[in-house]
């Protein structure tokens, strides 16, 4: 069974979709719409912007969409029976299986995007890859820490990034390392993403969800926080919402859908981490990029 993953915040780079656009009259309209619903020339950023102005959450989140809506266009589906996405990329995977409108997607991902970046510059926050240590240790020792540090993204064995406030992350760093982690690494973000601390975007996200219309899947989605294929709209609504301060299972729904059947994962969109993930998670899966 083929399964199409979208990745996340994180694998953006200058000139992300060039191609497409230089090549393809309708991925060219898809793109220049965007700009008129987001407000700005995002195609300019993504094309010609700098790595520091593609950085910013309002802008990469909606870029990465972007170019992962494009590429499902191109591919026309691949004929998947199921996605999933990486945090962000859950958008993207509930396009490519009919759940949301294109504009309705940018939209959501937009204000998703606003309202992260307003909860990060409320509290001091930031988050950091744990590598070389079970998930159970890097659990137990964050619920030890003072304050709020969580897993925030179980990415593959041996790789979770945990999220919350500066302070106490950084306790869990020195915790960690001294508990027999690889390496603990602050990472260049300026947010605690998938933590209590994005109550607030959480709110705004909510209420904004709530006034888009979702479909009933045409094939099932695998959620970040449930793990496990979802098709009802009023569910991936919930899980969606809930993803925003609960952590990115990435590692348990990828062997959810390998459990399913899945044998081969394409990734649509920028980069490659997913593949180089899942290839961690299960290493006898195919994977391959969509284009």
């Amino acid at each position: 069974m083929k399964a199409l993953v979208f990745p996340g915040q994180g694998s953006q780079f200058v000139g992300m979709g060039k191609e497409l656009y230089d090549s393809r009259k309708d991925v060219k309209d898809l793109m220049n719409s965007a700009n008129d619903i987001l407000g700005f020339d995002i195609v300019s950023v993504m094309f010609n912007g700098t790595d520091e102005d593609l950085k910013k959450t309002s802008v990469t989140q909606p870029a990465i969409f972007l170019h992962s809506v494009a590429a499902v266009k191109v591919a026309n589906g691949l004929g998947a029976e199921m996605v999933a996405g990486h945090s962000l990329g859950e958008f993207s995977a509930l396009v490519a299986n009919g759940v949301l409108s294109f504009e309705d997607g940018l939209k959501l991902v937009s204000e998703r995007a606003q309202a992260m970046q307003m909860a990060c510059d409320i509290n001091p926050s930031s988050m950091a890859a744990i590598l070389g240590l079970e998930d159970t240790k890097v659990e137990e020792i964050c619920a030890e820490i003072e304050g709020i540090v969580v897993p925030a993204n179980y990415n593959c064995p041996g790789q979770l990034v945990i999220s919350g406030e500066t302070a106490a992350v950084e306790k869990a760093c020195e915790a960690l390392k001294a508990a027999g982690a690889k390496r603990a690494l602050l990472l260049p973000v300026n947010g605690a993403f998938h933590s209590p601390l994005m109550m607030p975007a959480q709110e705004r996200l909510a209420a904004a969800i709530e006034k888009t219309k979702f479909r009933k899947a045409t094939i099932p989605v695998y959620q970040n926080i449930t793990t496990t294929a979802v098709s009802d709209p009023e569910e991936i609504k919930k899980n969606l919402i809930a993803q925003l301060t609960g952590p990115v299972k990435w590692t348990q729904s990828v062997q959810n859908m390998i459990k399913d059947g899945a044998t081969n994962f394409i990734e649509v969109g920028p980069g490659k981490t997913l593949q180089g993930l899942i290839k961690k998670i299960n290493p006898e899966v195919s994977v391959a990029s969509a284009i």
